[in-house]
């Protein structure tokens, strides 16, 4: 099929700078950096021999393994990702949520989406201080996840 410059125009309207971040326990935020959209599956590897003796290896799907959301956003005065991490801390057994990671068009159409399950944050970190600097304070907040399925295209 061949291309047309409509359907470049559309093949190209995602951009990585329209998304949003939607949570099921109800934490919201404007995130300027989402990564971890990804996943790995496991190479296994068996050698077998043939009826003549000649040997050859077979490769075979094992396990999926995906890699942990990281988010990044300005540091601001809303704590609840550092609530939610306290809560697990504290020894909460009610701290897995999940959500979506949803792509826009330029006129602001949701696009694609990739719902993200048994989601927990891991990690927490803010920027360094520096009395020199001129940037936002940010937070990086890495979430442990158990599944990413690509749900709309």
């Amino acid at each position: 099929m061949a291309a047309t410059a409509a359907g470049l125009l559309e093949d190209a309207e995602l951009m990585s700078s329209w998304f949003s971040v939607e949570l099921d326990n109800g934490i919201t935020g404007e995130f300027s950096e989402v990564g971890g959209l990804d996943y790995e599956v496991a190479m296994v590897e068996t050698t077998v021999t043939g009826i003549s003796g000649d040997t050859k290896t077979i490769k075979r799907p094992g396990t999926t393994s995906y890699t942990d959301l990281t988010l990044k956003r300005p540091l601001s005065p809303d704590k609840s990702f550092w609530d939610w991490a306290k809560k697990i801390r504290d020894g909460g057994l009610d701290f897995r949520t999940s959500g979506s990671v949803v792509i826009y068009d330029m006129a602001g159409t949701e696009k694609a989406r990739w719902t993200v399950t048994n989601i927990w944050p891991s990690k927490w970190s803010a920027s360094d201080l520096d009395v020199g600097s001129d940037d936002l304070m940010m937070e990086d907040v890495t979430l442990a996840c158990e599944v990413v399925l690509r749900e709309k295209v």
